[in-house]
């Protein structure tokens, strides 16, 4: 009789268990990973990252160029989810350096996206600094690993011609899009 309560009990904590499991969300954006895509996922093992979604490698020349040779995910209709640089060309076992976030469902826990804001950037994370680029600008967030480039069509006029000036976050508007959004491992 205590044998078989024994058993009974433990099959439902087993099933109670299996329940409470959650499921990794495929566009959710963390420091070191996006979706089931990790900071150590190495290229061959990019089909298991993305198993509904067509993985397209272009090879650029022969392995001795040196050329990195980006990755581009896309999802079963067609959509550029990402592309993504690997730390080595033509190297399956390499691992992603860099990832150019082009889908808007990815979204970080704070719901910061490609169509998100500055003002949603800066109300969410500390910015780590901000590097002014000829025709943009990119903000930096150390506490995910990311950048964010901002068009400089989205600055005042007077901070968009000038590549010597040190630009500050009170200087950009809140309502300033983003243009890309990068991850780095």
């Amino acid at each position: 009789m205590n044998k078989s309560l024994l058993i009974v009990a433990f099959l439902a904590l087993l099933i109670s268990g299996c329940a409470t499991e959650k499921k990794q969300d495929p566009f959710q954006i963390g420091k070191q990973h996006i979706g089931l895509l990790t900071d150590s996922t190495q290229v061959k093992d990019l089909e298991l990252a993305f198993p509904a979604d067509s993985i397209v490698k272009h090879i650029k020349g022969d392995e001795f160029t040196g050329d990195i040779n980006d990755i581009e995910v896309y999802d079963s209709t067609g959509k550029k989810l990402l592309i993504l640089t690997p730390t080595q060309s033509l190297d399956s076992t390499a691992v992603i350096k860099s990832i150019h976030i082009t889908d808007s469902r990815y979204k970080t826990a704070n719901n910061i996206s490609t169509l998100s804001t500055f003002a949603d950037i800066k109300n969410n994370y500390k910015i780590s600094g901000i590097s002014t680029l000829i025709n943009s600008i990119v903000i930096s967030v150390n506490e995910i690993n990311a950048s964010f480039t901002i068009d400089k069509k989205e600055l005042p006029a007077n901070l968009q011609f000038n590549m010597d000036l040190k630009i500050e976050a009170v200087q950009i508007p809140d309502n300033a899009k983003i243009k890309y959004f990068m991850l780095y491992w």
